[in-house]
């Protein structure tokens, strides 16, 4: 049993009925968990509002209700009741309690930011654990606890879930956990209830902004900016033009990264690397540590993520050799995932799948002068038609060879997507073809690759299904590669 009083320790609440001395067998913020003598937040969430669950909760036995507003009671209900401002603001520090305060016994780093978080976080996954560390992960494909690897449903999960994951880590004698902070994470207050050790700034610009998101860019640079008041120490990429703003009022100290002169820690000498199948980048840096690192993960974006890992890594004490290793074979799943399958031509997997992710894409493969950029993709189904529009346009104008396919039609018909993208790239002069079959279209870009062709197979990314009617399908594109290489070489022999 754990004492109301306790839980409710690192907030501002008011006891409008009852007593916070009262015993609580645990802590629930879904009303179809209700268990005797529990403690249950009302939360309001998307299509349920916890309040109203608040009389029924109290017939099951709950002994604590914490609302933010009046909730109707059965007449003569035993029942304590704590009135906060917030509820998911009063959960995440309820759950950092209830699970013990695990977060306090390790290092947390939050990396936040439109671009970069997802590559950043696996790069000082890997070089901290070259280094010795042992490192717990939670990002938006995934959450790493030790030999436990659970799917990610949100970029940053809920508190409750967070601090769970959080002592399950401790548990398993992670030293280190390096975590993608959402801006919808801050929104919805899911990292309040610990200080991050380290917050990191990435780059940012307009995404997100949508009616269930942020109604504004402005918005949505505020919530990344609440990183900067909740950690210890920051480090921002000083190139982007709004780090200044995204670091005002800032409370932690303060240190800097990026290709600009006055970074703290500088990378410069940016070369791209090119071989049979294959595309990297070389640069130096310089400033608060001073080495040559090379990676076989190409585009310039990505000398940033690996630049950020380097700001990061040095406060852990980390030598140089084991930072160029480690950078030098570090993977990231479906994140210009390159899939060898020729000398000839580079293939490669990425999970780009707005249009701004696809420019950045594309933009950073054509700086190395293929002979063809070709690029597959497709749209999901049952969400904005926009984006469609603005992939095709992007694709049309930058790629020289468009293969347009499925991807998670969901509920709608794959032909009325893939002829949304057509309407985009048709604003171009960019060739194209449609391919339904998504395997037939993978198909078709290999066996039709040509020598120097850069080819990419942009959206699905990490994703091993595709969603088609409400059912899943396995679907990994590692996969669906081998097995055509495999049937190209039998018909060979």
């Amino acid at each position: 049993m754990y004492q109301c009083r306790d839980l409710l320790k690192g907030f501002a609440y008011k006891c409008i009925k009852g007593s916070v001395d009262v015993a609580v067998s645990e802590v629930v913020n879904d009303s179809r968990k209700i268990t005797r003598d529990c403690l249950f937040i009302c939360i309001h969430g998307a299509k349920f509002d916890g309040h109203t669950a608040a009389a029924d909760a109290v017939r099951q036995g709950a002994a604590v209700l914490v609302v933010s507003h009046d909730v109707a009671l059965p007449d003569g209900a035993d029942v304590t009741v704590i009135r906060v401002g917030d509820t998911r603001y009063a959960m995440a520090f309820i759950s950092a309690n209830y699970f013990g305060n695990p977060a306090e016994h390790m290092k947390i780093i939050g990396v936040t930011g439109t671009k970069g978080k997802t590559t950043t976080a696996y790069f000082v996954k890997y070089i901290l654990e070259r280094a010795g560390y042992k490192v717990g992960l939670v990002g938006t494909v995934e959450t790493i606890i030790g030999e436990k690897v659970i799917p990610s449903q949100n970029t940053t999960p809920e508190s409750f879930v967070l601090q769970q994951y959080f002592k399950e880590m401790k548990e398993a004698g992670c030293q280190v956990v390096v975590m993608e902070a959402s801006s919808q994470g801050f929104k919805m207050h899911r990292t309040q209830g610990f200080v991050f050790d380290y917050g990191i700034f990435t780059n940012i610009e307009p995404d997100h902004i949508a009616p269930d998101e942020h109604a504004t860019f402005e918005e949505y640079l505020a919530c990344k900016a609440m990183l900067f008041r909740q950690c210890k120490v920051g480090i921002v990429n000083c190139d982007d033009r709004h780090w200044e703003e995204i670091t005002k009022g800032h409370v932690c100290a303060l240190e800097t990264y990026g290709f600009d002169e006055h970074a703290d820690l500088r990378g410069s000498d940016l070369k791209l690397v090119t071989g049979a199948g294959y595309l990297g980048i070389d640069f130096r840096v310089s400033g608060l540590m001073n080495m040559e690192i090379q990676t076989d993960i190409p585009g310039k974006f990505n000398a940033y993520n690996a630049l950020t890992a380097i700001a990061i890594c040095r406060h852990f004490g980390v030598q140089e050799q084991d930072i160029q290793n480690a950078l030098l074979g570090a993977k990231v799943k479906g994140r210009i995932e390159m899939v060898k399958v020729s000398k000839d031509f580079t293939l490669m997997i990425d999970y780009a799948h707005n249009a701004m992710a696809l420019e950045s894409l594309l933009v950073s493969l054509r700086e190395y002068h293929p002979n063809r950029l070709v690029c597959l993709f497709g749209c999901g189904g049952n969400r904005s038609k926009l984006r469609r529009y603005e992939m095709g346009e992007v694709s049309g104008r930058l790629a020289d060879l468009t293969i347009i396919t499925s991807d998670n039609p969901r509920f709608e018909e794959p032909e009325d997507i893939i002829a949304d993208i057509r309407a985009g790239i048709g604003k171009t002069d960019g060739e194209y073809i449609e391919i339904c079959d998504r395997r037939e279209a993978i198909k078709y870009a290999i066996t039709h690759g040509q020598k120097g062709d850069i080819i990419v197979l942009a959206g699905k990314g990490h994703e091993d299904y595709q969603e088609i009617r409400g059912v899943k399908y396995p679907m990994d594109e590692r996969v669906i590669i081998q097995e055509i290489l495999d049937e190209c070489a039998a018909d060979r022999r």
